[in-house]
């Protein structure tokens, strides 16, 4: 029986389809999907120009009995962060020339959810992962690497062989805050943390921030507060602190999406900053340029971690099996909200 219109525009195309529009062999045509070597540019081009034309989708089901999906599960703790929009796309722009996609889930920074997300990634055939902000310890760690390729985006263990790293170096980091401030003339300077039994991330930069207040006379002044990521929470802790009898004069937070909330606080409760408190965030997000925080922060360079990250997961896919730990080093945007005078 003859094909309908609306038919033809239900079906899928195939790739006998593709290899006949392009004037190429099906083998041809398979060559280019699996990124095969030895494969031209001019080929690569003129097949993916007809996929385009006739709108080929490659069946990830059948791509995954044949071993490979071309899709990457990407694991992040929270979508209210913006530091995560940059390293998303740092790992879109390095997929844009790939086969691959990436496909997101999202943790509430629940090591429970986290690993329901990588289970269903896994079952779903995915050919790697990427973690962010991982809440796993590291048996739970190498338990995936030995499933899948994979990546962990914050996890500082660098004499991991299992899967790799991508880091900002968060322990110089939090020194290079401290002594800004020290410079600026802050005595009583307090960090804000994420309460966190595995987060490395949080530990390295609690000993920058230890180190740098030893470092200038001011150990006995250490005041580290871990609070939950709830916007609520952190209020009720910046309130408290801002209010005590003895506050703090300035405040370094682990990530700027908590440190806008403090400068908020201060604001709300007639606090000048910087001359009454001082404020300072980690991730040089897009906001900290806003006029009306002018937040100093670190700038780990989340695209390039993005990057780096998808760069490693790629190569593990490809049959790379020894570790790479790739470390970012931390640069310091000073802005208004620690520069009194």
């Amino acid at each position: 029986m003859a094909s309908t219109e609306k038919d033809k525009g239900n079906r899928r195309v195939t790739i006998r389809e593709v290899a006949e529009d392009a004037g190429v062999s099906v083998a041809a045509v398979s060559k280019v999907l699996r990124d095969a070597y030895g494969v031209s540019d001019t080929l690569r081009a003129k097949v993916r120009q007809s996929m385009d034309a006739l709108g080929y989708r490659p069946l990830a089901a059948a791509r995954g009995m044949r071993g490979q999906t071309y899709t990457i599960g990407l694991v992040l703790p929270d979508i209210r962060n913006p530091f995560f929009s940059d390293i998303m796309t740092g790992v879109n722009n390095a997929l844009e020339r790939t086969q691959y996609r990436a496909l997101i889930g999202i943790s509430q920074s629940s090591a429970t959810g986290e690993m329901a997300i990588v289970e269903a990634m896994i079952d779903r055939q995915m050919d790697g992962i990427i973690l962010i902000g991982a809440t796993e310890d590291r048996a739970n760690l190498d338990a995936i690497a030995a499933r899948k390729p994979l990546v962990a985006v914050g996890h500082h263990e660098p004499d991991i062989t299992t899967f790799d790293t991508v880091n900002n170096n968060d322990q110089q980091g939090g020194q290079l805050v401290v002594r800004q401030m020290v410079a600026a003339g802050y005595k009583r300077i307090a960090m804000i943390g994420l309460k966190s039994t595995t987060s490395t991330i949080l530990a390295e930069r609690e000993i920058g921030y230890r180190r740098g207040m030893i470092e200038a006379g001011l150990g006995s002044a250490i005041n580290i507060v871990q609070e939950s990521q709830t916007l609520r929470d952190v209020q009720i802790t910046a309130r408290r602190m801002l209010q005590a009898p003895n506050r703090p004069d300035a405040i370094f937070c682990w990530t700027d999406f908590i440190a806008l909330e403090v400068i908020s606080v201060a604001t709300e409760l007639g606090l000048r900053i910087p001359e009454d408190v001082g404020i300072a965030g980690y991730d040089n997000t897009v906001y900290c340029d806003f006029a009306q925080n002018g937040l100093s922060s670190i700038d780990q360079s989340g695209e390039l971690l993005g990057l780096q990250a998808t760069r490693l997961l790629i190569e593990r896919i490809q049959g790379r099996s020894q570790a790479e730990h790739f470390v970012v080093p931390p640069r310091l945007v000073i802005r208004r909200s620690t520069s009194p005078g």
